[in-house]
């Protein structure tokens, strides 16, 4: 199994002044339109070169970003692990011992299946493969 950075997640209150911070000061470019995707989040990917940010914003209280950002304030959320084949790797980690949020692999933005690894299994950090 070969596990590349795909992206980065980035957790934000407000996704428009998060876009002028990134765009306008760091002059980075929107990748992609605008996605509402599942959970109630709104996210917008933008290029680095070789990877990506995501910036994330919660549309519904409800959303993990929500409870994430009402928590810990905005800021790193996740990164994400592009792999060859999701439900493999996600059948090799389980019988290793590792803690998934998610077993099965669930649409996510771009159209990719997504898959998070939970952080206590992680060192700390939340891990999407995708």
């Amino acid at each position: 199994m070969k596990a590349v950075l795909d992206h980065v997640g980035i957790a934000v209150r407000d996704l428009d002044e998060a876009l002028s911070f990134y765009c306008d000061a760091l002059g980075l470019e929107i990748d992609a339109s605008e996605e509402v995707v599942a959970h109630g989040v709104r996210a917008h990917f933008l290029g680095t070169g070789g990877t990506s940010l995501e910036l994330v914003e919660a549309t519904t209280d409800e959303s993990p970003i929500a409870r994430f950002v009402g928590r810990r304030g905005p800021g790193l959320h996740h990164i994400t692990l592009r792999v060859d084949d999701i439900e493999q790797v996600l059948v090799h980690l389980k019988t290793r011992g590792v803690r998934l949020i998610d077993e099965r692999p669930r649409p996510g933005a771009g159209g990719a299946l997504g898959a998070f690894v939970h952080p206590s299994s992680a060192q700390g950090v939340l891990v999407e493969l995708k």
